[in-house]
């Protein structure tokens, strides 16, 4: 009997925790305008960063670099989103788990596409922002050791094989 009584004391509970469909309608329809309206200045703000590191193209490679005299993979991310006013990590493996983890499918430009380039490893060691992204087709600002600061894409199959994950800190 004692368990009878607590078990439908619980089912009280949670029965009236339920949210009325109106109540839910409702708060879809603010999600989705106050979404809109993020997007679009997540847009502009992410075609913005985009410019700014595309102003960095063929800048040679430094390490721990983060000027027209040299710049390295996150320097470059954490440069062109200083630009504004975002501040991010200084290094790849805390820019790693900045943001939220997105799936390849959902990005979008200004988004981190990150690389793990050494052989046998998973773990990342390379950064670059999404400068384009379409069905199929993605490309990205990065600053590489060969050949400095290039635009690539993820259809090259080195960079395909390479590519770890995506996240989005806008």
């Amino acid at each position: 009997m004692k368990n009878f009584t607590i078990l439908l004391l619980a089912l009280i509970c949670l029965n009236s925790c339920k949210s009325s469909k109106k109540a839910k309608s409702s708060h879809k329809t603010t999600a989705k305008t106050e979404k809109r309206a993020t997007n679009t200045t997540s847009n502009a703000l992410a075609e913005s960063i985009v410019d700014y590191a595309k102003q960095f193209d063929g800048v040679r490679y430094k390490y721990g670099g983060t000027t027209k005299k040299g710049m390295d993979c996150s320097g470059l991310v954490m440069t062109a989103f200083k630009s504004e006013n975002i501040m991010l990590p200084r290094t790849t493996s805390d820019l790693s788990v900045t943001g939220d983890w997105i799936d390849l499918k959902e990005v979008q430009k200004g988004d981190l596409m990150f690389f793990a380039t050494r052989k046998n490893s998973r773990k990342v060691n390379h950064v670059g922002i999404v400068t384009f992204a379409s069905e199929g087709n993605v490309e990205f600002i990065h600053a590489s050791t060969s050949a400095g600061v290039i635009i690539s894409s993820l259809a090259e199959r080195y960079w395909y094989f390479a590519f770890v994950q995506a996240r989005r800190v806008l």
